[in-house]
This record gives C-alpha cells, structure tokens and sequence, in this order.
C-alpha cells in the first residue's frame, strides 16, 4: 500500500485526501496549527464563536457533489438553510439595496432603480448560466496542462468573452453606478478589478443570483468537521501540531517528509499548503518557479478583519452586510495599482448570529468585518485601530444605531497573521487574482516537474480562489497522484 503525505488541512488537503484514501491508500495528514481547516478556522470566546475565512457559502451543489463521491450527503454531516435576503448593501445612509433569494424580486430591485434593466439583467444571467454549466461541466475538472484543454465548441464560441472584460460589459449596459457594483461584486470572490476580470466568469452572477447564498448551521467550520468525519470513516490519519520543515529528495524523488525534525517516509505528496511555501520546502533546483516567478504574480487582496461581539442585537444589517459607501474604483486602485492603505475602504460585514443562534450568547450579536486591503503591505497595532474606528464610526452612520459603546469583545487579524499561520505570501488572503493571463493553463502548474512524486493542490493554482474551486482541486490533485503512481508502478514491473 502506498504512503501518501499531505501537507496541510485546509479545503484542498482534506479533499485530496479523501479521495485518495477512498482508492486504498494510506494517507496521512500533516497540520501545522493545532486545529485543522487552513484559512476555514473557528475559535469561541466568551460565549462568541467566530469562522476565521470563509462564510459565504455559494454553489452549494459543489459541496453535495463532493460528499456524493462518497456516497454521502451535506445533510449526513450539518444542515443548511438558505439566506433571504442573500446580502444588503449600503451605498451611503438610507440608501441600501438588497438581493433577494427571489430573482423577480431581484428584476423588480433592478427595474425600481434604473427602469428597464432588469431587460439586460435576465439576459445577462442567461449567459451567467450557460457559462456555469460550461465552467462546471467542460473546465473546472482539467489539470491546467495545456492550453488545449480549454479547445472545445462551447468555449471556441466564446472567445470574446475572454478578451472582454466583465466590468466594461456591465458598465456599458447598467447605468446606475449601485447597480453595476452589485454586478460586479460576486468576481471579487476571483481577486480580480472587474475590469481586469475575463467577462466568462461572470458566471460568479449565477452563483450569488440564481444558485443563492446559504449558511452551514454551527458556522462554515461545519463543513471542516464534516470533511474531517469523512477522512476518519475513510482511515485517513490527521495529525495537528505537525509542521513539515523539509522535503528529502533523492534522484528526483521524495524520499520522505521532515515532520517536527523526524524524517518520515513517504511514496507521494500532495501539498495544500501555500505553494511558494512548499516550494521553499525543496532545494532550489528541484524548484518549480523562481523568486522572480512569484514577484510577478498579480496576487488576490490580503485583508484585515476584525472579529467583535456586541452585547445587543443589531438593527437594519442582514447575515452579509456590504458597505460600499466609499469609491469603489479608488479603494481598487490601492489594491492592484499602487498598492497602499486606503483612506477611505470599502468594507464587508457578517452577522452570523442573525441567522444562527448558536455562534452568540442570547441577545448578543457575533460579527465578523473584512477590509481588502493590497497584498504585501504590512500592518501594526496603530493601524488596525485606526480602520476599526473608522469603519464602525461609517457603520453607526450609515444604519443608524450607536455601537462602539454596545462592544464587549474584539480581536484583529491581518496580513503577518496570514504569513504566520499559513505561511501566506505577501500575506495573501484569497491566492492568485483570476486574470486573463492567470486563467486556467496559465496558473502555477499542480505537477512539480523536476520531482516525480510531488503534486500541489489548492486556490494558488487550478481551478483558483475560493472554497469550491479548492475542494475541486483536491479533487484533481488526487485523481493526477494516482495516475502517476499507477504509471510509476506499472514501469517498476
């Protein structure tokens, strides 16, 4: 039986290694932190019980197509409900939208704001849908080899919306500059300006609009746990607390792991953790990509966020709470352009316990704030005070309530907390922006080609950023190990 070695916990590791325990090999993973999940952590203090990553539970059927695999089911493992409205967003005081689970409430929210729009609207989700099922269908699954694996009819007869990019094609048909953002909202998820985002993903549209937004009872983690569950049915053994210092290598192969200064033996790894980081786990030449390679990377929004328990309940914020009441152009600029601290940030709040009792003590609000902010900038004590006040002062404002006096704990995290717990480079949040020329084939490639027994996984190459994509790219990484330890054994006889 073969030995295989994952490095890291996160969606990708746990998701590769399910697979490849579900073919019989003995798979061990190796966690660095002393709880499992990578960016999808929690942690509970006072009563609160925060999701360290992750809450924006979209494209749910990836998650039930995972669990299917296994001949399991979302539902064996925790429960979801649906979120209507799916999120609100403030444009400035007393000037909110929302967008609702219903899309004729949707088209009637877009007609009463710019009339007729809702014209384009339906037939821009029409493409949005198309482009989904293509995206999931013909694409998300390829291994990022060639460029011919993006050659087939459904995506030859789209190659315009490659060249174009999704914001100009917004901008040209919405006018209303509110509704246009809320368009151009779901690609963020990609790490990309929508100007700089190929217009095919707009398939991030029939994700948010059609598909919905949802919430795992208990918190995002839940998935964690349920993935985890699954690993333990399937023999898989999860060792936290395990930091892997070094990959041995002997004529092109991996000899074995360097797990907490033991050497470990290993026939493959599959690593989940920050690519450029297992890279420096190897000897230069056995390297896939050079320090220029990475510096030249355009790399998704580091972010500084906040976790806060309020000892009231909240008013007029839903679960997803947007606040764009800040120049969206100019807070993207300071992302991607010139990197620097926005003066003014647009920013993301959730409210958990609005929807789930479970993650507050009873009256209290457990919520969770989000500043992108440009990868590679560092942050200090100073700063991270000075953008709080600063979004809960515009907060107070814009949903007239009193706040700061309501707050009975707080806690901070930012871009060296990135670097630290998940060796993120430049202390990035979400991986590699999906650009037109960081698409698909173009990506950091998953197999190492000076190693033969060592496979990357996860949102640094394909299909990308984002929870779904990274349980996919286990799901890819698992299937190419075991097509080349099949070859390897093959050659051996």
């Amino acid at each position: 039986m073969k030995n295989v070695s994952i490095i890291g916990s996160g969606f990708s590791g746990l998701s590769a290694a399910c697979y490849l325990a579900k073919e019989g090999y003995k798979v061990s993973v190796y966690e660095k932190n002393d709880t499992i999940g990578g960016r999808a952590r929690q942690f509970t203090e006072d009563g609160f019980t925060f999701d360290m990553g992750p809450s924006w539970y979209w494209m749910p059927e990836i998650f039930e197509s995972f669990f299917n695999d296994f001949g399991k089911s979302t539902t064996d493992y925790y429960e979801l409900v649906q979120l209507d409205p799916g999120y609100k967003v403030y444009f400035g005081q007393n000037d909110v939208v929302s967008v609702s689970a219903s899309l004729e409430k949707t088209y009637k929210t877009f007609d009463a704001l710019e009339k007729g729009s809702s014209v384009f609207l339906k037939k821009f989700l029409k493409k949005a849908g198309y482009n989904y099922h293509v995206a999931m269908n013909k694409v998300v699954d390829k291994p990022g080899k060639s460029p011919l694996e993006l050659v087939m009819p459904e995506t030859i007869g789209n190659l315009g919306q490659f060249a174009a990019s999704l914001g100009s094609y917004v901008r040209k048909n919405i006018k209303d500059k509110r509704l246009a953002q809320i368009l151009e909202f779901p690609v963020l998820f990609l790490g990309a300006k929508p100007e700089k985002t190929p217009l095919f993903y707009c398939f991030m549209n029939h994700a948010d609009m059609v598909l919905g937004t949802w919430h795992p009872m208990g918190g995002f983690y839940k998935v964690i746990e349920g993935m985890e569950q699954l690993c333990n049915e399937l023999g898989v053994k999860i060792h936290t607390n395990a930091k892997v210092s070094r990959i041995h290598i002997k004529n092109r192969k991996i000899q074995g792991v360097q797990v907490n200064g033991e050497m470990l033996h290993t026939d493959f790894v599959v690593s989940g953790a920050d690519y450029h980081h297992t890279e420096t786990l190897l000897d230069k030449q056995a390297r896939n990509y050079s320090r220029r390679y990475w510096q030249k990377r355009t790399f998704a929004p580091s972010a500084l966020i906040y976790f806060v328990g309020f000892n009231k309940k909240l008013e007029n914020v839903n679960h997803h709470t947007l606040f764009f009441d800040a120049d969206f152009g100019v807070h993207a600029s300071n992302i991607y352009d010139t990197p620097a601290w926005p003066k003014q940030p647009l920013f993301y709040a959730s409210f958990p316990s609005i929807t789930d009792s479970s993650v507050a003590p009873n009256g209290k609000e457990a919520a969770v704030f989000l500043i992108p902010i440009a990868p590679g900038i560092s942050e200090n004590g100073d700063t991270s005070e000075k953008y709080f006040r600063q979004i809960i002062s515009r907060m107070e404002e814009t949903t007239s309530q009193e706040l700061v006096s309501s707050i009975v704990y707080k806690k901070s995290y930012g871009p060296s907390d990135f670097t630290g717990d998940y060796n993120a480079y430049k202390g990035n949040a979400y991986g590699l922006a999906n650009t037109l020329f960081q698409t698909g084939f173009l990506k950091p490639k998953m197999v190492n080609k000076k190693i033969s027994n060592l496979l990357y996984t996860g949102q640094l190459t394909v299909p990308g950023p984002g929870v779904p994509p990274s349980i996919i790219s286990g799901r890819i990484a698992a299937h190419e190990a075991m097509e080349i330890m099949k070859k390897s054994h093959e050659t051996a006889i």
